[in-house]
């Protein structure tokens, strides 16, 4: 792939995934609109959105219940998903366990709709600036083995660290459940509107990983993430102190133009 700091260049690369959610109905081939629904429900997570000629815009609104009371609060999430697997009612096999006394709520299918290992993921997507909300792609381990669970972040953005000239965006890798792995993450400075369509990118390979912002290197991180991984593209609206919501700002609006996925090239 050449140097690490040469600019990411897909000219010429023929994708395997080349999604512009512009066909005015959501291809659920593909995507899945449940965030995690195994941990509640798929009537609580289901997603809110519009695909048109535009792209795809995730909405949280004022009627976005919150996803798992039990064990997330009052978060409120609308997410796109490109696989789903978890265990029978009351076990604790299931993707992204985000803390240690997770329980199936709602048994689910198995999907296994598109899944990556190496080459190119890519997404070009618009923040939100809103101090209650952020948005973020990041692949996770398909899980069918507990170890296969880190989570590669191509980019997690809160609306509260935008201001009036650029912005921190998450960048790196997440151990999460793998004992193979170490986090590796950090926030890079980008200048410029957030606000507006940037591309995102991370170049993986069997022995590292590149993150890219608008084609620019930003980061290496040299650890091995050997088993596939599905899309996970989402917006959340985290819960004030007080219980309130920005009521004024409903709904929040995560606009993404593009997802593309490209396979290995050695």
């Amino acid at each position: 792939m050449g140097h690490p700091e040469t600019p990411l260049d897909l000219d010429g690369r023929a994708p395997d995934l080349d999604e512009h959610f512009d066909e005015g109905v959501l291809d659920e081939t593909v995507w899945w609109p449940y965030y995690l629904p195994h941990w509640s429900s798929r009537e609580r997570t289901e997603a809110r959105y519009s695909v048109a000629p535009a792209g795809l815009e995730l909405l949280i609104d004022a009627e976005t219940p919150p996803w798992s009371p039990e064990f997330d609060g009052g978060i409120r999430v609308s997410h796109l998903q490109t696989g789903e697997y978890s265990g029978p009612v009351g076990s604790t096999v299931g993707q992204h366990r985000f803390r240690p006394d997770l329980v199936v709520r709602e048994a689910q299918p198995e999907r296994r709709l598109h899944l990556v290992q190496y080459g190119v993921i890519e997404v070009r997507m618009a923040a939100v600036r809103h101090p209650d909300v952020m948005v973020a792609f990041w692949p996770i381990g398909f899980e069918d083995e507990p170890q296969r669970s880190g989570e590669i972040c191509v980019a997690e953005i809160f609306g509260s660290e935008i201001d009036d000239t650029g912005g921190l965006v998450g960048v790196g890798v997440k151990a999460q459940n793998d004992p193979g792995l170490e986090t590796d993450f950090e926030k890079v400075r980008v200048e410029g509107d957030l606000t507006e369509f940037h591309d995102y990118a991370v170049a993986w390979t069997p022995d590292e990983l590149r993150f890219y912002i608008d084609h620019r290197w930003v980061k290496t991180v040299a650890q091995r993430i050997d088993y596939p991984v599905q899309l996970m593209l989402d917006v959340f609206e985290f819960p004030r102190a007080d219980g309130t919501r920005d009521e004024q700002a409903l709904p929040h609006r995560f606009r993404v133009e593009r997802v593309r996925t490209f396979p290995y090239a050695r």
